[in-house]
């Protein structure tokens, strides 16, 4: 009996020792299943919960000129522009103010100003000089690459790239189809011999606008502060050449066939079929499309007889560009809008709207652009163009060149005072900057 009792107790002490160990394995495991299973609630939790704090969005308020005809486009860019940085939240304000325009309305007071604007390549120089310019820091060697040699050369100065191109400047000729064949518009004196019956126009050029009025002159061989544009004591308007030339333009303005058609009037003129063949540029060549319809051609400029050698108009080579205002409180969003509207994307918005011809490389090559005729016409110009000087001395030409070129028109200069007629314009020219 004793032998059975102590057997039951051994037994029963087994028995305790291995519920003991089993119970101590299940709370191991459970220990362990609270360290790799998280609950529900808090694996929501760590999904939930970001890494990185959210990006800040910066407040900005962009002032931004355009000429009027721009003012559609421009809104839709600056849009864009607005989706594709998220990490601002911009405030535009729109102002019209053409690229003529831009530099004397910011040097009235350049803090009011825009923060980002069009302005014409003549103005680079004046802009700088006045310190409101700011200098171009972002995306150099990439702008640069992107854009044709002149057109960089037209925005920067004492190697520093103050803006962004994004068209050329400048304009050719545009005429009707049924009144001249492609080899008569090679020559302005074919084209003026030819009879185009009674109350027809051969040819109409603003010639009292100094940016017309230019292109007669290199044509003779004249140059306009010196070979490279950068001497403002050199003008060679008046010497044996520009005599010659002078002489060619009484004979041209007197002539009944020529018509001194300002810019604006020659849409209605060729739509009612008075004018033959005008000289403008890609901004009217929707209009001008429209007005001749299946008529519609544009070429480069024509030649000119001097002296009895056929010599070919060479027009401004000038460029709209687009700046950024020194005293921006936003450079970098600033340069970062300015670089967008000249860019590769809007300068295609531009043609396919306004037939605006690009300075990128890439699209000035586009099989798609070159079929327009305005803009293939204005890329053949070009090859025959003068670069526009930007030094501030440019600034004094426009003023006498548009006098003397009104006094052409009104027959105050005639062949016997055209040499003191010229001086006289010269003198202004290379007069001190007031």
């Amino acid at each position: 009996m004793k032998k059975i009792t102590k057997l039951m107790v051994l037994l029963l002490v087994a028995i305790m020792a291995l519920s003991s160990l089993v119970a101590c394995g299940k709370k191991d495991n459970a220990k362990d299943n609270e360290k790799t299973e998280a609950t529900p609630t808090e694996t929501a939790k760590e999904e939930t919960t970001p890494t990185d704090a959210a990006p800040e969005v910066e407040e900005v308020t962009l002032k931004v000129w355009a000429p009027q005809e721009e003012q559609e486009i421009l809104k839709q860019m600056c849009e864009k522009f607005q989706a594709n940085h998220p990490e601002y939240k911009i405030t535009f304000e729109y102002g019209v103010v053409s690229e003529a325009d831009a530099a004397s309305e910011l040097q009235k007071d350049a803090a009011a100003g825009a923060d980002v604007f069009a302005f014409a390549s003549d103005q680079t120089a004046n802009l700088v000089s006045a310190g409101i310019l700011y200098p171009i820091t972002l995306n150099v060697e990439e702008i640069t690459a992107a854009n044709s040699e002149a057109s960089i050369q037209a925005a920067t100065v004492d190697g520093q790239l103050y803006a962004y191109p994004f068209t050329p400047n400048s304009w050719f000729m545009y005429y009707d189809k049924s009144k001249y064949t492609e080899d008569e518009v090679l020559s302005l004196e074919t084209m003026m011999a030819k009879d185009l019956g009674d109350g027809v126009k051969n040819f109409g050029v603003d010639i009292n606008n100094g940016w017309y009025l230019s292109a007669f002159f290199f044509a003779g061989g004249c140059t306009l502060f010196g070979e490279d544009g950068k001497d403002p004591s050199s003008c060679t308007f008046n010497d044996a050449n520009g005599v010659a030339v002078a002489n060619y333009l009484i004979d041209l303005v007197k002539n009944p066939k020529f018509t001194d058609d300002a810019d604006n009037s020659i849409l209605t003129d060729m739509k009612e079929g008075r004018l033959a063949a005008a000289c403008s540029g890609t901004w009217n060549a929707a209009t001008i499309q429209e007005a001749l319809g299946e008529n519609y051609a544009a070429t480069k400029l024509p030649t000119i007889k001097i002296n009895g050698e056929d010599r070919q108009l060479s027009n401004f080579a000038d460029f709209k560009l687009i700046g950024v205002n020194s005293q921006t409180k936003a450079p970098i969003p600033a340069m970062e809008l300015a670089e967008y509207l000249s860019g590769e994307e809007c300068q295609k918005l531009r043609f396919e709207a306004r037939s605006i011809a690009p300075t990128n490389l890439k699209l000035a090559s586009d099989p798609d652009i070159l079929a327009n005729p305005a803009v293939a016409a204005l890329s053949l110009q070009t090859s025959f163009s003068t670069l526009q000087s930007s030094i501030p001395q440019m600034g004094n030409y426009w003023a006498p060149a548009e006098a003397f070129g009104t006094e052409l028109l009104n027959g105050t200069v005639t062949k016997e005072n055209v040499q003191s007629k010229l001086d006289d314009m010269v003198n202004s020219i290379l007069s001190t900057i007031g």
